[in-house]
């Protein structure tokens, strides 16, 4: 397993979810296009299904070229863009639903999981075996639990630090979450 690798030559992604990309460049949209066309990904609509491998091609190319901080503003902008399940309201009920959530927005063969185990009353740890970097899927899961988080309370969102990372070699990225 490596990140910027799909498992599987079949793997897609749908257009909705690639357009996270564009808004997470924010003003340099544009350069965002010429990156995803540069990787295969041309005609981009919401209802399109595009190569997971280009998919990543892209964000290689976008940390290697701008740096980890616009990867991790295209996974804030996420929850905006992708297919929820139904009951994806609360912190509670959504974290839950994130593998679900993956798997409606990718198709094709091995597309990776996202794993969510409940580690208290308001805690829970991710796991994330899949060839997302884990700069994105920081920013993505701190989008879904701010997005989703009650008035009382303020998420939290941490890189374990002490677990293996996909950025050193590790077949997975782990966060712990707390609101």
């Amino acid at each position: 397993m490596a990140v910027f690798k799909a498992f599987s030559p079949a793997a897609e992604v749908n257009g909705s979810t690639v357009y996270s990309v564009l808004d997470g460049m924010g003003p340099f949209r544009t350069r965002g296009m010429i990156i995803l066309r540069g990787c295969g990904i041309t005609d981009l609509r919401p209802d399109g299904w595009y190569p997971q491998q280009a998919w990543l091609d892209a964000f290689h190319l976008i940390q290697d070229m701008i740096g980890p901080k616009t990867v991790y503003q295209i996974g804030k902008k996420i929850p905006e863009n992708i297919q929820l399940p139904p009951g994806f309201d609360t912190i509670e009920s959504a974290l839950p639903l994130l593998d679900a959530s993956y798997q409606m927005n990718h198709r094709g063969g091995e597309i990776g999981h996202i794993e969510y185990k409940q580690t208290g009353e308001r805690s829970g740890t991710i796991t994330c075996p899949n060839p997302m970097p884990c700069d994105f899927e920081r920013g993505a899961f701190e989008a879904f639990t701010n997005k989703f988080r009650s008035r009382d309370c303020q998420p939290k969102v941490e890189h374990d630090p002490a677990a293996p990372c996909k950025k050193h070699g590790g077949e997975t990225c782990t966060y712990h979450i707390t609101w």
